[in-house]
């Protein structure tokens, strides 16, 4: 019982621990948004949806989409296409003060269809949960599946929940936004970077 839960925990760790799209996305709303509460809707999504990702890679259906050149290829065009525009989106939003900050905040559809986006459109992050989650999850069965399968959602929403939070308290010690107008440009360098790697992906196929 112990070892597929310490397995999946530090597994999943490990996966969502590199700065990616979907983690860049989750902080800067931790920052923009006036109150906690606020952020939740984002935080939910992204971790529900890895919640989806998850399930579907630990019940076997994720080898039938990495089975799928067409799928694969709709992904990474989407996912490419996406990244540049949330990159432009974020890049061209200045927050310098209380006001504005407020004034860049998404409203509450925009922030669950960007979350879902980052989460679902995100072929790199997709490809390392259903390969290596899914695969590792084959060497259990039973009730040890499902304890595996439910250390590595737990670290999806304990990560969202926290990453959200740091962003908060960063925006509380930082009043004149400057560290918000440096994290945009370096979360649409991620998010173009992101990109770049996509379509060369999808050039090399």
């Amino acid at each position: 019982m112990l070892e597929p839960l310490f397995h999946g925990f530090i597994l999943a760790l490990g996966l969502i621990l590199p700065l990616g799209v979907q983690n860049v996305f989750v902080f800067n709303q931790g920052v923009l948004q006036h109150r906690f509460v606020n952020a939740l809707p984002v935080i939910i999504t992204a971790s529900l949806c890895d919640t989806l990702l998850i399930l579907i890679s630990v019940l076997g259906v994720s080898f039938l989409i990495l089975g799928s050149f067409w799928i694969k290829m709709i992904l990474i065009g989407a996912g490419c296409i996406f990244l540049i525009y949330m990159g432009w989106t974020t890049w061209n939003s200045k927050p310098s003060n209380e006001r504005e900050v407020r004034g860049n905040k998404f409203s509450l559809k925009k922030q669950v269809f960007f979350a879902a986006s980052v989460s679902l459109l995100n072929p790199h992050a997709i490809m390392d949960t259903v390969g290596v989650i899914g695969t590792s999850s084959l060497r259990y069965q039973g009730e040890d599946k499902v304890i595996f399968a439910l250390a590595c959602i737990l670290v999806s929403w304990i990560w969202f929940f926290g990453l959200s939070l740091i962003g908060r308290i960063s925006r509380k010690v930082d009043k004149s936004g400057n560290f918000l107008l440096i994290l945009n440009k370096i979360s649409a360098l991620v998010m173009w970077g992101a990109a770049v790697y996509l379509l060369l992906t999808l050039l090399s196929k």
